[in-house]
């Protein structure tokens, strides 16, 4: 007979990086040059279940990741009010994820599961903070915001690769090498004494951020070492590249676990911690990362589980980044600290049934051009630059006509229940900084 811990799902958790809304051919993608973009996400959407009004917690890296690692309101924590943290914090005892902090991993391990970061972690350097210290078993990955393909520096020219807590020099495309090492912890997971236990692997590719690199780019890291932000460089053929090699890799990820008699009871979330950057296709949405316009925070989010959930899925459910780590929680069994109550909501039902929805009111903001937003139901209140706006996004998803001076007192409501909220969240700290890679002087605003 299986022991209760084997009827729980091995959980992979996908995170790419400011990936755009409709980047991936399930969600209206063009396809490139060469052919299909994301086949291998495209057909995970297929056989699972696709959301259509999923968000991320922010429309920026770190913040996105408090978020992601708590299953709370990233605001509470004093590190997630850096837009984003940089490289600049590699000796704070400040800027970080807590290590005293319930985590989804944490309590996933605690509750039996063998737990895996492979991939981005940005949320503080050890000794103060890090994977190891926060849930995780295991640790492959740069622990900065951004770093180059080959070289594996951050922008500060720091070599950031790690395995575990020590610096370690591996040759190879990262997105490839956090692929290869994913396959790796999955064919491991079926040896030794703990081969049934439930495994969660967080698997936070880098792709695709820049600097624009395919792995046919090995000679361009010498020549943008001093600014791997690649202001003079990328374009949408190359982004695209991008994608597809991460896409492959996900398709190593998939074959692992059909190997290994895995696959059923794998619950595969993807998704992406913001909005797109530079190349990135958000259509029909406007506005990208940093901003809290849609193309900004709405996001992709598929989940794939074939032993629960149906193929051919599609839900308007309203969620973010939050509502997917409270799912794992639940999912798993993990027992919640009452001392740090979630924010984040299970959308576990919605997983076995796609045509149950629920009200689910979500909050932003921004110390960035003193950004607000909420969303309930098909209502948008945003603020930006001191502006007030009021949209209906299933009308208006492109956030165009501004309904504030026809209907007042909707914009009231909203703006006063922005308020009510984000009177309960710390403030935003006077230290804290907003950190763009580039402005107007580099490219026009979008």
């Amino acid at each position: 007979m299986s022991s209760p811990a084997t009827q729980r799902p091995n959980i992979i958790f996908i995170v790419a990086d400011d990936l755009g809304f409709a980047d991936l051919g399930c969600y209206g993608g063009r396809d490139a040059q060469f052919g299909k973009v994301s086949p291998i996400i495209d057909q995970l959407a297929a056989n699972g279940l696709k959301f259509t009004d999923g968000y991320a917690n922010s429309p920026v890296c770190s913040p996105t990741r408090f978020a992601l690692m708590t299953a709370r309101y990233q605001y509470r924590l004093r590190g997630a009010a850096e837009e984003p943290i940089n490289s600049r914090s590699r000796n704070s005892t400040t800027l970080g994820l807590p290590t005293s902090h319930p985590t989804l991993p944490s309590t996933l391990k605690a509750a039996g599961y063998r737990t895996a970061l492979i991939g981005k972690w940005h949320l503080g350097y050890p000794p103060a903070f890090g994977p190891l210290r926060s849930g995780y078993d295991e640790f492959f990955g740069p622990m900065a915001g951004g770093v180059d393909y080959f070289t594996h520096c951050a922008s500060n020219g720091a070599h950031d690769l790690w395995v575990g807590e020590e610096e370690q020099a591996h040759e190879g495309y990262l997105t490839d090498l956090i692929s290869r090492n994913a396959v790796d912890f999955i064919h491991r997971m079926r040896q030794g004494e703990r081969k049934n236990d439930p495994f969660f692997l967080s698997m936070h590719y880098t792709a695709p951020h820049w600097p624009w690199e395919t792995r046919e780019d090995h000679a361009l890291a010498a020549t943008i070492k001093d600014n791997i932000f690649h202001l003079q460089g990328g374009n949408i053929h190359t982004y695209h590249r991008m994608i597809h090699h991460m896409d492959e890799g996900i398709g190593w990820v998939v074959n692992a676990l059909r190997e290994t008699g895995q696959l059923d009871n794998t619950l595969i979330v993807f998704t992406s911690d913001n909005g797109g950057e530079r190349f990135s296709d958000n259509w029909p949405l406007v506005g990208g990362k940093m901003d809290l316009t849609e193309g900004g925070i709405r996001v992709p989010w598929i989940a794939h589980w074939p032993a629960s959930i149906a193929p051919g899925g599609i839900s308007p459910q309203h969620c973010m980044t939050m509502d997917w780590s409270a799912t794992m929680m639940a999912l798993g069994g993990a027992n919640m600290d009452v001392d740090y109550p979630l924010d984040g909501v299970s959308l576990a039902g919605v997983l076995r049934n796609p045509a149950h929805t629920f009200e689910r009111p979500m909050h932003w903001r921004m110390n960035h051009r003193g950004q607000r937003a909420m969303r309930v139901g098909d209502w948008k209140y945003l603020r930006v630059d001191g502006n007030d706006y009021l949209f209906n996004l299933p009308a208006d998803a492109r956030e165009r006509a501004n309904l504030g001076g026809r209907q007042p007192a909707q914009l009231q409501a909203l703006r006063a229940r922005w308020e009510a909220w984000n009177a309960t969240m710390p403030a935003i700290p006077d230290d804290a900084s907003v950190n763009l890679g580039y402005s107007v002087k580099d490219m026009p605003q979008r």
